[in-house]
């Protein structure tokens, strides 16, 4: 509920708690055990930023945010707008744009394997850091070859050509090992098995769509992860490649009255749990970047130790429900969550924080000023809309009568690496091909040359046989003629003699 151009949160007894537009950009948490109002909470803000003209991202996790598209019952609220004495509360519908990965319930988003990067994809497969590298090498291969890798079958067809080529790029690039590259291949598989052909490929998300405002409201653009939810890899590093786009695509705007647009992460703990340290750093350094661009981000979880520390410290927005504590352990994150609160001498935070009824959190936000406000115990205002979950009909109408429909519900596939590495081992064929008869041809000519060589040996062999022949007639010829004429002269002497 906007009032004064501030987020009425709800009340502390007569005090009215607001949170203030112009440091959303400073990020937020809402925390509480399951049941305690969480959603409530969030309901309520997405629904004040719409009426601000803000739009917002939503990670529905479990399907309860579609009501948005439905007026709430002014009956069902009124005994506790009255308890809490508000008045001019209107129950009313918002603009919603769905989206769905896997193409139920919304419009399908996409992104190429290329934009995401060989990070988060590695992060996405559970690689190894050794698996990482190769997978390193495979992209910059691909950009060195000037292939672009958009979908899954880009990325296997690429791998399985470094794989083929390894020792051409061993001296380049270190060691590819066939192991490494045939784990890669296995995860892809498993990755394709969870859907994420669908994800991958064109056309791709344009962020600017998620910017919108219609009637003057701020356009609620609702992810629904009831599946994705399932594969939490795949959850994490999708909702971590749309804070990198924004951060990536929008201008630094420094400190404005309202965000440009804020992010709501439902069950956050899937960002961080089991993440490398390359990938939280990462993370850390976007959600403490992106507020110059006039983006808030504010991640929805049970307990503040779900949030790594590094991210914590960045949340200064805090909004906690009951938390249960019985074992040690829940006890400990209790005291610790209770003593993260600016502290109010009226209040036992650490008493309150595991008794709270449903539907009331400890408040903490930073003020007009920029100080942390003290912690108060707040009874927070019902939403607009519905709580119940819209009829799927209804959502497939909202879906199919909207400004963005037909603009991503047909896929098209652009020759990229698939394609292309046809072609090239196409060429590389048939350069081995010219190679191989050039060989042959070579070996030939180099056979006919030798035939040639020693016909031409044998009839030189030939002909100094036939005048050695020759040679020798005469010289038999001569011989005989010499020994006719001795035999003559001896006869006339031994005739003359008589």
């Amino acid at each position: 509920m906007i009032k004064d151009s501030k987020i009425l949160l709800g009340k502390a007894e007569e005090k009215e708690v607001y949170l203030i537009p112009a440091q959303m950009n400073r990020h937020g948490l809402i925390a509480g055990a399951s049941g305690t109002g969480k959603t409530v909470t969030a309901k309520v803000i997405m629904e004040s930023l719409s009426e601000l003209g803000v739009p917002t991202v939503i990670a529905d996790v479990k399907g309860d945010l579609t009501g948005m598209i439905v007026p709430g019952s002014q009956e069902g609220i009124q005994a506790r707008l009255d308890s809490m004495g508000i008045t001019d509360f209107e129950v009313r519908k918002y603009p919603v744009h769905f989206f769905d990965i896997y193409q139920k319930t919304g419009h399908p988003v996409r992104a190429s394997i290329q934009d995401m990067g060989p990070l988060l994809i590695s992060r996405m497969l559970d690689l190894t850091d050794a698996q990482q590298g190769i997978l390193n090498i495979v992209f910059h291969v691909a950009k060195d070859m000037e292939l672009d890798i958009i979908d899954l079958k880009d990325l296997q067809a690429m791998t399985a050509y470094v794989a083929e080529h390894a020792r051409d790029y061993q001296l380049k690039y270190g060691n590819i090992s066939r192991q490494s590259v045939g784990a890669i291949q296995r995860r892809l598989l498993e990755l394709e098995a969870q859907g994420a052909e669908l994800f991958f490929g064109m056309p791709g998300l344009n962020i600017d769509d998620w910017m919108m405002t219609q009637g003057g409201l701020g356009v609620m653009n609702m992810i629904e992860c009831e599946e994705l939810y399932q594969h939490p890899l795949l959850y994490s590093v999708f909702m971590f490649w749309m804070l990198q786009e924004l951060y990536a695509k929008l201008p630094e705007v420094g400190d404005l009255d309202k965000p440009k647009i804020v992010f709501f992460f439902d069950e956050a703990h899937l960002l961080f749990d089991s993440a490398p340290k390359q990938l939280l750093e990462k993370i850390e350094q976007t959600v403490r970047l992106i507020r110059s661009k006039g983006v808030g981000v504010f991640f929805i979880t049970q307990t503040p130790s779900d949030i790594p520390n590094s991210v914590l410290a960045q949340l200064s927005n805090r909004i906690q429900h009951s938390l249960r504590a019985y074992t040690p352990s829940e006890i400990k994150a209790a005291r610790l969550a209770a003593d993260s609160f600016r502290e109010n001498p009226n209040l036992d935070t650490a008493e309150l924080i595991s008794n709270m009824k449903t539907g009331t959190a400890l408040v903490s936000v930073l003020g007009e000023d920029g100080a942390p406000t003290i912690v108060e115990k707040t009874k927070i205002l019902p939403p607009k809309s519905s709580m119940n979950v819209a009829d799927e009909t209804l959502v497939m109408n909202t879906v199919t009568g909207d400004a963005l429909y037909g603009k991503y519900e047909k896929a098209f596939d652009p020759e990229s690496a698939y394609e292309s590495l046809d072609d090239i081992r196409a060429d590389e064929q048939r350069i081995k091909d010219e190679e191989a008869e050039a060989k042959k041809q070579a070996k030939q000519e180099e056979m006919e040359a030798r035939a040639k060589a020693r016909e031409e040996a044998k009839k030189a062999n030939q002909k100094s046989a036939s005048e050695k022949f020759a040679q020798k007639l005469y010289n038999k010829a001569q011989n005989e003629a010499a020994n006719i004429v001795v035999r003559q002269a001896r006869k006339f002497l031994k005739n003359l003699l008589k």
